[in-house]
C-alpha cells in the first residue's frame, strides 16, 4: 500500500511539475518575443528595464528551474530537492503576497510615475527612434492619443493618433483597458496561486511518503 502511494504520488508531482515547465518555457518565449518586437521599456527612462517582456523573462526563466527541481526531485525521490521545490515556492508564494500589498499601498505613487514618465517621452518622441516606435505601437493598439490627450503633441499629433475629436489619452485608456480585463487578471493569479499551493502540498506529502516508506522497508 505505502509503495502504491509514493509511486502515485510520485508521478502526480512528475507530471504536475512537467506542465509546469512548459509554461515557463511558453512564458519565457512570450516574453522574448515582447522584448524584440515590442520594447515600451523606453517610454519609462528611469526604469528602462522595468518592461513586460523583461518581467516575462524573468518569471518563465525562474519557473522553468522550480519545475526542474520539482521533475528531478519527484522521478528519484530526492529528499534534498523536493524540499529545496517546496522552499522556493514559498519564497515565490510570499513575494507576490509582498508586491501585491506593495502595489496596493503605493498604487497612487505608482500611477504617477507612469504619467510623468509617458509626458517626459513625449519629448524624445521626434529625437528618438525607440521612443517614436514604441508611442506608434501603444496610441494604434488602444486607438489613444498622447498621454492625457492630443494637446499633448505640440508639433501636432503623430500619424498613429485615430482620428476624431473625442479622443482620449493613452493613460486613461490603458487604465480602462486594465480594469476592463481585472477579472481575468485575477482569476489567472489565483490560479497561479493554487497549482503553487498544490505544488507545495504534493512536495511535502512525497517527501513525508518517502520516510514512511524507507521506515516500513528498514531503510
Amino acid at each position: 500500500m505505502g509503495m502504491s502511494t509514493l509511486k502515485l504520488l510520485k508521478y502526480v508531482l512528475f507530471f504536475f511539475n512537467l506542465l509546469f515547465w512548459f509554461c515557463g518555457c511558453c512564458i519565457l518565449g512570450f516574453g522574448t518575443y515582447l522584448l524584440i518586437h515590442n520594447n515600451l521599456g523606453v517610454l519609462f527612462h528611469k526604469l528602462p528595464f522595468l518592461t513586460l517582456g523583461n518581467v516575462l523573462i524573468i518569471v518563465g526563466t525562474i519557473i522553468m528551474v522550480v519545475a526542474f527541481l520539482g521533475c528531478m526531485g519527484s522521478i528519484k525521490e530526492n529528499k534534498c530537492l523536493l524540499m529545496s521545490f517546496f522552499v522556493l515556492l514559498l519564497i515565490i508564494l510570499l513575494a507576490e503576497v509582498t508586491l501585491a500589498i506593495l502595489l496596493f499601498l503605493y498604487e497612487q505613487k505608482l500611477h504617477n510615475y507612469m504619467a510623468d514618465g509617458l509626458t517626459e517621452s513625449i519629448q524624445r518622441y521626434y529625437s528618438d527612434n525607440s521612443t517614436r516606435a514604441a508611442w506608434d505601437s501603444i496610441q494604434t493598439f488602444l486607438h489613444c492619443c498622447g498621454v492625457n490627450g492630443t494637446n499633448d503633441w505640440i508639433r501636432g499629433p503623430p500619424a498613429s493618433c485615430p482620428q476624431g475629436q473625442q479622443i482620449q489619452g493613452c493613460y486613461t485608456k490603458a487604465q480602462l483597458w486594465f480594469h476592463s480585463n481585472f477579472l481575468y487578471i485575477g482569476i489567472i493569479t489565483i490560479c497561479v496561486c493554487v497549482i503553487q499551493v498544490l505544488g507545495m502540498s504534493f512536495a511535502l506529502t512525497l517527501n513525508c511518503q518517502i520516510d514512511k516508506t524507507s521506515q516500513a522497508l528498514g531503510l
